[in-house]
């Protein structure tokens, strides 16, 4: 008796072996930790002071050391056994297991080197910082003011791996970098309180500050800009007219560049999520252009025009269809976004709280970017959304494509998913780390499609602009992997985007630069909206007249942003649920 007394009491004295489900939440908050870390512009966003004057280190090394970290996390999470683990456990394992991945495999391709593109680079990327920050105390400005003076060291360290990439043979091609120079002249104001970089100075004094003390930091603001960012701006331009320009690339695609070919496989899965190749991809972009060429024939011919080619000729020249100022492009912009914010209740049964706000495109990147693009906001900084539109070569810009762009880019496209998912029960790096291009821009492109049951499209000439945006995604298919791994020339993909869609000469340029600087991220908009339609009519023929469209929306995005197995798996298991009521 005295015996089983004393093995029981050694039992209850021995520390418990954690469940699986406790090491999974510890290894989650552990890694979330050190992102926050690795990221202080992130936390800052998000509420957290510990990243507070700090910007991250971008240097090679660093990026080493985060990769043998991520390596260590992923061997750690390796070790957790999932037959343990509930169904939501598993899939913050699944997903977490895919970001370490590939954090780890992009660290092994020399193209890590390549910090800039037509698209991005890290002096825009500083420059529009602020949209991303709180600015309510004193040790917010104060906060900012530190990164100012930061950025020089910064700005160095770009440099010298921008100057490394150009030595490696991974400058950008010459093709698609004419005119790159004024996204960097264009940040130089002559005042620097008309500077980007000084507009949260530009609005009211904090409350827990005086007004010397507001007018002081006003002043350190101005100097900081005009003594440490703009001379970093000169240098970077002098360096990049003289160093960077005449040494671009001769050749256009990826694979040729040293290890391109390899890179720009990987690329095409992390983009798509899938295990297609590029020749797949290219022949399910042929594809996808056939058959929608052939719906726009009969848009065309109910128009009352001989072929879709005279439509598109009307389209791309007839000024009634163009802004003339762009405060009326802006204004256009925001009739449609209100029009499907009033239907949006019809469609969907959660709704983010989060506004969203319009703006126009940066002038100094606007002639060389997309149509429009979305920001994310931040529910805990109290910063909104915000649909940029581009408003430079307004006889580029028809209005008939405004619908289409804006279900993709604000609602119910871009803002309505990612101001979703910062207000979902998830773990914090769902929330705002995992973000699978495949599934966000598959998502946006699906409701330029669901655009049509909500009547955005109610004349011919909208409803071919529908036509021409989803063509354009199609196009993407053919012409980035043409271009990357079928050794296309920048004439033959433009001609094929003249030739399919109806987008402007100046649009179709800026947008075959994009492929050329930024490899592979063109390929995931149409394979994700393709699977999130396959989903949909799997369902509506699996539960008849027990689908609800509402219901099944809110199932694609109630679990945020997710690899396309995983989205299938979800959408399959709701299937299953709904059958039974």
């Amino acid at each position: 008796m005295r015996f089983f007394l004393f093995a029981a009491a050694l039992a209850l004295s021995a520390p418990a072996t954690a469940a699986p489900g406790d090491d999974l939440r510890a290894l989650i908050a552990d890694h979330w930790r050190w992102h926050l870390d690795t990221h202080p512009t992130l936390a800052s966003s998000l509420g957290d002071r510990s990243g507070d004057g700090r910007l991250a280190d971008i240097s090679l090394a660093a990026r080493d050391r985060d990769a043998e970290r991520a390596g260590a996390f992923l061997d750690r999470l390796e070790a957790i056994p999932d037959a343990g683990l509930n169904g939501p456990e598993r899939e913050n394992k699944a997903i977490l297991a895919r970001l370490l991945r590939e954090q780890v495999e992009a660290n092994r391709f020399a193209q890590r080197e390549i910090l800039l593109t037509t698209y991005s680079a890290w002096h825009q990327e500083f420059a529009g910082l602020a949209n991303d920050l709180p600015f309510r105390t004193r040790a917010d400005y104060q906060s900012y003011l530190d990164r100012l003076a930061a950025y020089p060291a910064y700005n160095r360290e770009a440099m010298r791996i921008t100057q490394k990439a150009v030595a490696d043979g991974l400058a950008q091609p010459c093709e698609a970098m004419a005119g790159y120079d004024r996204t960097i002249s264009g940040l130089i104001a002559e005042d620097p309180s008309q500077s980007r970089y000084y507009r949260p100075f530009q609005g009211a004094r904090p409350a827990d500050m005086s007004e010397a003390d507001w007018a002081a930091m006003r002043r350190r603001a101005a100097a900081l800009i005009r003594d440490s960012i703009y001379p970093e701006n000169r240098a970077l331009l002098d360096y990049y007219r003289k160093g960077y320009a005449p040494n671009c690339r001769k050749t256009l695609g990826a694979s040729a560049m040293p290890g391109g070919a390899g890179w720009y496989a990987a690329e095409a899965k992390v983009m798509t999520t899938t295990d297609m190749t590029p020749a797949q991809i290219h022949a399910l972009g042929l594809s996808e252009v056939a058959r929608i060429r052939a719906e726009m024939e009969t848009v065309a011919r109910k128009a009352g025009y001989a072929d879709r080619a005279a439509f598109i000729a009307k389209l791309r020249t007839d000024p009634s269809y163009y802004a003339k100022t762009p405060e009326a492009l802006l204004q256009a912009a925001a009739f449609v976004a209100k029009t499907i914010d009033g239907k949006l209740p019809a469609y969907f049964g959660k709704l983010p709280r989060l506004p969203y706000g319009l703006r126009p495109i940066p002038a100094e990147t606007a002639e060389g970017t997309t149509t429009a693009y979305y920001s994310p906001g931040s529910p805990a900084s109290g910063i909104a959304g915000t649909y940029y539109v581009n408003t430079s070569k307004l006889d580029q810009r028809p209005l008939w494509e405004l619908p289409a762009l804006t279900a993709h880019e604000a609602v119910p496209g871009h803002h309505n998913q990612i101001a979703l998912q910062q207000e979902l029960d998830l773990s914090e790096f769902r929330k705002h780390q995992a973000s699978f291009t495949a599934f966000v821009e598959g998502w946006a492109l699906y409701t330029e499609h669901l655009g049509i049951e909500m009547g955005l499209y109610d004349t011919p000439e909208k409803d071919m602009g529908r036509l021409s945006y989803e063509m354009w995604r199609a196009c993407r298919l053919v012409v980035d992997t043409g271009i990357h791994a079928m050794g296309w020339t920048k004439a033959q993909a433009i001609a094929f985007m003249k030739e399919n869609s109806a987008l402007s000469d100046a649009n179709i340029e800026a947008e075959v630069n994009r492929y050329i600087s930024w490899p592979a991220q063109a390929l995931a908009y149409k394979i994700g909206e393709l699977k999130i339609r396959e989903l949909r009519a799997r369902a509506e023929k699996a539960l008849g007249a027990r689908f609800d469209l509402r219901r099944f929306h809110d199932a694609v995005l109630g679990g945020g942003a997710v690899p396309l197995d995983l989205l299938e798996a979800r959408i399959d298991a709701w299937i299953a649920s709904e059958a039974k009521g």
